[in-house]
Parts: C-alpha cells; sequence; structure tokens
C-alpha cells in the first residue's frame, strides 16, 4: 500500500471521509498513518477490520482504536462468531449512530445473535484464542510459502501477513473462475477473487483468494497446508482434468475427515 499516494489524493480530493480497510490485503494497515493523512485534510476516518478483527483481538495486528473515528466489523471471519457485525466510535458521534442503525435501519433485535456476539467476545478473551490466531498466521504463511515454489505462481505482495492471500493466476492459462470451480469439485473451497490492474472482468477474475482460519478451526497445522498448498497447484497445472480432480477429492476426504468440524463428533 502506497501511503504516499494515499496522502497526495486525499490533499488534491479534500475528502470528508476516508474509508481504511480490505478484504484482500494480505499485509499489515498502518492505521496511524492514515489517522495522520485524514486530520491532514480535516477527514473522518473510518475503519473496516471485518477480516483482520480476530487478529486484532489477538494483538497480532494493529489496532486501530484510538485512530479512527469509527470502527465497524463483522464478527464472523476471524472473530469466529455468528453472521453479524458491530460498529465503535468517539463518543461525539456515537448518538447520530446508534439512531442511523435503529431506528434508521434496523428494527427488531435478534437476541439469539446476540447471545451468540457475547460468547464470542467472551472466547477472544481466552488465552486460547491467541493461540488459534497464531497458528492461523503460521499456516498462512505455510500454504503461501508452498505455493511459491511453483514459478508460475505469483502471489499478491509476494506473501502474507495475516490470513489470507491472494493467488495472481495470469502465469498460468487459467482464471479465476475456471480454478474456483475446480477446487470446489476436489472439495477445496476458495473464491475467485481481482488483482490489481486485474485484465479480466470481476466474473472471472485473473486470481483467486483462500483464507486459513476455518481449516485452523478443524486443527490443521502446517504440514497439512503444504499438502492443501501442493493440491492447489496440481489443479492450477492440470485443470479440468477428471482423473487428476478425482485423485485430489480422495486424498481431501481422508484428511479432512480425520479433523472434523468442532462439535460434529459429538453423537
Amino acid at each position: 500500500m502506497d501511503y504516499e499516494k494515499v496522502e497526495a489524493l486525499a490533499k488534491k480530493e479534500k475528502p470528508k471521509l476516508i474509508i481504511a480497510g480490505a478484504s484482500a490485503y494480505p499485509r499489515i494497515i498502518d492505521f496511524k498513518r492514515f489517522s495522520d493523512i485524514a486530520k491532514k485534510v480535516g477527514a473522518y476516518l473510518m475503519v473496516d477490520m471485518a477480516h483482520i478483527a480476530g487478529l486484532i483481538a489477538a494483538g497480532l495486528h494493529p489496532s486501530p482504536v484510538g485512530f479512527a473515528d469509527v470502527i465497524t466489523s463483522t464478527t464472523h471471519k476471524t472473530m469466529r462468531g455468528p453472521r453479524g457485525g458491530f460498529i465503535l466510535c468517539n463518543k461525539d458521534l456515537a448518538t447520530k449512530i446508534d439512531k442511523a442503525v435503529f431506528p434508521g435501519i434496523q428494527g427488531g433485535p435478534l437476541m439469539h445473535v446476540i447471545a451468540a456476539k457475547a460468547v464470542c467476545f467472551k472466547e477472544a478473551l481466552d488465552p486460547k484464542f491467541k493461540d488459534y490466531q497464531k497458528q492461523v498466521l503460521k499456516n498462512a504463511r505455510a500454504l503461501a510459502a508452498e505455493l511459491k515454489k511453483d514459478d508460475g505462481i505469483d502471489l499478491v505482495t509476494g506473501g502474507t501477513d495475516n490470513h489470507l492471500l491472494i493467488v495472481d493466476l495470469r502465469g498460468k492459462v487459467v482464471t479465476g473462475k475456471e480454478i474456483e470451480g475446480n477446487l470446489d469439485r476436489v472439495r477445496i473451497t476458495v473464491n475467485k477473487n481481482m488483482i490489481p490492474n486485474d485484465p479480466q472482468p470481476a466474473s472471472l477474475t485473473s486470481g483467486i483468494r483462500i483464507g486459513t482460519p476455518a481449516i485452523t478451526t478443524r486443527g490443521l497445522k502446517e504440514d497439512e497446508m503444504r499438502k492443501i498448498a501442493r493440491w492447489i497447484t496440481e489443479i492450477i497445472n492440470f485443470p479440468n482434468n477428471p482423473e487428476i480432480e478425482k485423485n485430489i477429492r480422495m486424498q481431501v476426504e481422508d484428511l479432512i475427515l480425520r479433523y472434523p468440524v468442532p462439535g460434529g463428533e459429538i453423537k
């Protein structure tokens, strides 16, 4: 991320609001730098930390608290809670935001989701949650390192500092959509994702996005990441090959049956 360009653009356009956050950025975000830029142009700073909230809660990514005027986040993704969200803000904005949410855009509260969020936040205070987030990072880096062994596979920014990585497929004769479908057939879930200056439309893309929180929750570690990376690489190099897909699917199913979803082993 080029903060000098961000500052130059902010000084040129004089925005009232700067939004910092991403759903496909694998590096550390400097929230203090964004705050400094916002102050220079008299703008509010809003941070969307939905993807990295769990890492922030565990102290493994810098926090936007103290730098942003408004912070939004989901409670799923790296927080491992229910599908939902929350908003943090400065005191002078609290009343306006509360009114905008209710009665502005929401009605009756979902009490079961509120209860689930409480459990989610309580779990985030447990030392085991930090251990989990550390493993999420280790797994992402192991996955990235193994994928980079293939000369035709590039990673956007060259690697990852968080829970996700973006694979640049321009060195291969495939699209993100195609590989997403191929991997889905072998029980590996990724999503097609655009890359910087992508020559393909959003419906096809030249990249895929891979994340490690879910498989880390199931207990997989670095050795398993290297296996998964090799399977992904084989699918990328030999797309739409039924025999290869059948072989990899059997291996994936054999592996994942040894790591049931927490609670799934209860009979």
